[in-house]
């Protein structure tokens, strides 16, 4: 499901892949207004399936650390106002969540970013447990 969530650069938000053209894609909107639009190529799209975040050893893909907030928050949204928080107290709430984060190459709007993503999908009532498997399988658990 991850793989038909998009993130596009200088846009707010993420989107649904709706359908591919033939020099573009067909976007909606993953809030109230549910507008579709088409993006391009330009446009620097990229599917959440595709991101991970940086750690110590390693980058944990996105999907994993979304479970994580998902299984802290008990499947509620993320109650922190992200706008009026400190870089502190975001990055102690992260640590909660991937306690070996690599704290010089996340930065805190990354962690805003993630927050905000992470309510989008638990608003938009997105079930991204087949990704979460498809990973087990993968990694052998």
């Amino acid at each position: 499901m991850l793989e038909t969530i998009l993130a596009i650069s200088g846009k707010p938000g993420l989107y649904k892949l709706v359908t591919r053209g033939r020099q573009s894609i067909i976007v909606e909107t993953l809030d109230e207004q549910k507008k579709r639009m088409p993006a391009f190529a330009k446009d620097k799209i990229i599917s959440l399936a595709d991101i991970a975040m940086y750690t110590d050893d390693e980058e944990k893909p996105l999907k994993l650390v979304l479970k994580s907030i998902l299984d802290k928050e008990e499947g509620k949204e993320v109650a922190m106002d992200i706008k009026k928080a400190s870089g502190k107290e975001l990055r102690e709430y992260f640590a909660q969540i991937l306690p070996d984060f690599d704290r010089d190459r996340v930065h805190d709007n990354d962690i805003r970013k993630l927050i905000q993503w992470y309510n989008i999908i638990v608003r938009n009532n997105i079930d991204f447990s087949e990704d979460l498997k498809e990973e087990e399988e993968e990694s052998g658990n």
